[in-house]
Parts: C-alpha cells; structure tokens; sequence
C-alpha cells in the first residue's frame, strides 16, 4: 500500500514582475537571435523583382521555390552548373566516417586511459589535451607535405583520415572523463570475474556509454559537416562538400548577385545539422549532464 505524499510547502505565488521581465528578455532573446533565420527563408521565397525593393523583413508576395530549385540543381561553381546537390553525397561520404572512426577510437583510448593505466598514461593524456589547444592552421603545411607524398592529398580516404587525427583527442577526452567517472568496484568485480581488456569493454562499459556516444556523434558529425577548410585543401575536387560548393556560388555569380538563390543554398547547407540538432538535442542534453563533463 503507497501512501499519497501531500505537498506541505508554500504554494507558488502569483507572478512577480521580474519574472515577467525575465521571459520578456527570453523571448526578445530568442527573437534576436532567430531574425536572421527569418531574413534567409522570406528570402529565399522571394524573387527577384521583390528583393531589389529592399525590405528585407517583408513576407513574399510572390511566393515561389524557384531559388530552391536552382540552388539544389541549377546553380554554378565556376563552369559547373549542378547546384548542390552533388555536394550533399559527398558531406555524407566524408562525415559518417568521419564521426565512426574518431568515436570508436576515442572510446577506446578513453577506456585504457581511465582503467588500463599504463606508463606515462598522464604523459599522454596531457599531450592529448594540450593538443585539442593548438590552431589547426599550424598543421595544414606540414600535412599537405604529408598527405602529397602519400598519395592522399585530394582523395576521399584523404580526408577522412584528416577528421579522425584532429578530433581524435577531443574524443579521447569526453570519453575518457565520462569513464573516470565509472565507479571502480564495477571494474574491479569484472575483473574477477575473468574479463579482460576487450570482454570488459564491449560487456560492461559500452552498455552504459550511450550518453556519451550521442554526445559524440552529434559533435563529431555537426563538426565535420560543417567543415570548410579541411574540405577545401584536402578534399579534392571530386570530393567537395556541400560548405565548399556554398561558398563557390555565393563566390562566382556574375552580375547582379542571386540573394535568394544564395538563401537557399545556405539553408540546403545547413539543413542536415539543424535536422540532427532538432532530434537528438534532448539526448544531447541528457548526455552532457550525465557526465561528458565531468572527470
């Protein structure tokens, strides 16, 4: 038999004027920041003709998806006409590997780091997090020196060897701080028990690291779909992802400059990462309380 628990503190009084004041600013908040997302879709929706008139807020009164339909198929990168739309397959070729090796191995050397401690393990540890603070442009000569003389410069295994190594520490990290926070006795009992390096990790650990691994998938594939200057010099043309050929239209229109056309292409761009906020967001959330941080 359950005993119903009769709330006994203060009831909640009526709304005071600095709350009200706090959900102004939210709101004013929220709308400032969302303006420009309003500006780029009334725009894109727009043709020409009621663009030159210049306001800019203003909803379309011709409404029309033309600018989609050109920015998706029709718009040019130099003396290429295809639009976007080969660009899309290739962020897909580029970030789903992109996210798969960096995570696999991050959770891996995350793992040894927390509970198979070898010598020098804070040795490499700290040169792991004192790497993810070095600028990237400080690696980009060298590596193109590297990759040339490998045959993989302008090549799809290329950069996607590019993705892993840089965002391999940053990995390293969240995983290896989501298992510092493991409580040992749960390792220790698995190791009585007989298991060893492999059998602990795939039994034990990875059944709890769901939190972490959303965490994981959301930064890593947001951050190599969204990348432009790894796509730009290691890529290769054949290769180009959707934020290269973004910037090649806006870049070689000729002429008076296509705004909704260029709207478009910048929301078909940003479409993907904005579908994968949207439905793991709340997983996101639950995996950064649940201790990306902590460590």
């Amino acid at each position: 038999m359950t005993t119903a628990i009769i709330p006994d503190g203060r009831k909640p009084g009526r709304v005071s004027a600095s709350r009200i004041a706090l959900y102004i600013f939210l709101v004013l908040t929220a709308l400032f920041f969302l303006l420009p997302v309003y500006v780029m879709i009334v725009t894109s929706l727009k043709p020409m003709a009621e663009i030159r008139t210049g306001n800019i807020f203003a909803w379309p009164q011709a409404l029309t998806f033309d600018a989609w339909i050109k920015a998706w198929s029709g718009a040019c990168t130099g003396r290429i006409c295809e639009g976007m739309r080969p660009g899309l397959l290739n962020s897909f070729k580029i970030a789903l590997p992109g996210t798969l090796f960096p995570l696999v191995l991050g959770a891996i050397n995350g793992y040894a780091l927390s509970f198979w401690r070898f010598k020098g393990a804070n040795l490499v540890f700290t040169l792991l997090l004192v790497s993810t603070f070095v600028p990237i442009q400080v690696f980009i000569f060298p590596l193109v020196r590297m990759m040339t003389a490998t045959g993989l410069f302008g090549t799809l295994p290329g950069i996607i060897l590019i993705h892993t190594g840089f965002t391999l520490p940053i990995m390293t990290l969240l995983f290896r701080n989501f298992y510092a926070a493991v409580p040992e006795e749960m390792f220790s009992a698995a190791r009585i028990d007989g298991g060893g390096f492999w059998s602990i990790f795939f039994y034990v650990l990875l059944p709890i690291s769901t939190p972490i691994v959303i965490v994981g998938v959301i930064l890593q594939f947001t951050g190599a779909w969204n990348d432009y200057l790894f796509g730009l010099i290691f890529a290769g043309r054949d290769n180009q992802p959707m934020t290269v050929l973004l910037s090649s239209i806006v870049t070689s229109q000729y002429g008076e400059k296509e705004y909704n056309v260029n709207m478009a292409a910048t929301m078909l761009s940003a479409a993907i990462p904005l579908l994968v906020y949207f439905v793991s967001g709340r997983w996101f959330v639950r995996g950064i309380s649940d201790g990306a941080l902590k460590g």
